[in-house]
């Protein structure tokens, strides 16, 4: 078991992350490729991603077995909402950190010439290694990232109303089913026994869409610490969206504005950081979120000199595509 032990300091510096990390989800999801589990949850997208997955994203398998360790600087300690600045922090890793992990890797799983050449740092193969990984982002990733984006933001909600009645012991209390706070002590099973001592630093708590079952984290303790979580959602709510696809049938209901701005509002937003997320006016954020209140779709509240936007249950289930078998719980 993991044991992760808190400061004072420590509950004050917890984060809770908003939006999903494009690379834990890259490196979380070459671990679901290669397994069974969650077929309700992932089984569509696994087919898909085995059918259609690149050559020259192959090799990435070697350094993401499905049970182990996994090089950290795969998901930097750093948090990102953008794939491209996620990637510019992996293709800027030092060379003696790559052959490091790569060793570290080796003694748990045979090398590779590849993985062999990965740790010299040669520059063409360290660029091999982020066209990989932009390739494999683009076909099994990015296509999924609206739906990503949604259950990220709701669970985010949720967590963040149960803080802010309670504090920080209550987040780390339901933070999920297979933890247990003890204060000042987080348990977590699945891991060989360990305690960490955060020693001021914090901890960044990441939600993330195609983590199973058990939290996971970096392996190096000198690193900033994270803790990714799993978001709890319903089978069938992870779906493949292209643009294409959205700006046909949300953007084609919504229009392509109103449709942006549905999306802005999953996870709770304010108007200001509504406009700014729409790239709209304060004055088109409140216009448009007023209309999509009118629809049912979100709710709206004071929250001390700011209004709260939140999507309702209908507004979540026009978003993620969800169907709603029971039309009472709409009200």
């Amino acid at each position: 078991m993991l044991r992760i032990h808190f400061t004072g300091q420590d509950l004050a510096r917890t984060t809770l992350a908003e939006e999903p990390d494009p690379m834990w989800e890259v490196l979380l999801s070459l671990h679901q490729l290669q397994g069974r589990d969650g077929m309700a949850h992932y089984g569509n997208w696994r087919e898909r991603a085995r059918r259609l997955l690149p050559r020259s994203a192959v090799r990435l398998l070697q350094l993401a077995p499905p049970h182990g360790y996994s090089p950290d600087f795969l998901t930097p300690a750093k948090q990102t909402s953008d794939f491209d600045t996620g990637l510019e922090r992996v293709m800027s890793t030092s060379r003696a950190r790559l052959q490091q992990e790569l060793e570290l890797l080796a003694v748990r799983r045979p090398r590779t010439p590849w993985t062999r050449d990965l740790a010299s740092g040669r520059a063409e193969v360290v660029h091999g290694l982020g066209q990989a990984l932009r390739t494999y982002h683009q076909q099994a990733i990015a296509p999924y990232w609206s739906s990503i984006r949604a259950l990220v933001r709701a669970d985010h909600q949720r967590q963040a109303s149960q803080m802010s009645g309670a504090g920080v012991d209550q987040l780390l209390g339901r933070l999920h089913p297979s933890v247990r706070w003890n204060s000042p002590v987080l348990e977590i099973p699945g891991f060989s026994d360990k305690d960490v001592y955060l020693d001021g630093r914090g901890l960044r708590l990441q939600p993330a869409v195609f983590c199973w079952l058990t939290p996971t984290k970096l392996h190096d303790p000198e690193l900033p610490p994270v803790l990714v979580y799993p978001v709890q959602h319903a089978p069938g709510l992870l779906r493949r969206m292209s643009a294409e696809n959205r700006s046909q049938p949300l953007a084609a209901l919504l229009g392509t504005t109103r449709a942006a701005a549905l999306e802005a509002v999953a996870g709770g937003c304010t108007t200001t950081v509504l406009a700014e997320r729409c790239r709209i006016s304060l004055a088109g954020a409140s216009r448009q979120a007023a209309i999509l209140r009118d629809a049912g779709l979100i709710t709206t509240r004071r929250a001390g000199q700011a209004v709260q936007h939140d999507l309702t249950l209908l507004g979540k289930a026009v978003l993620t595509g969800g169907f709603i078998q029971d039309p009472e719980r709409l009200n």
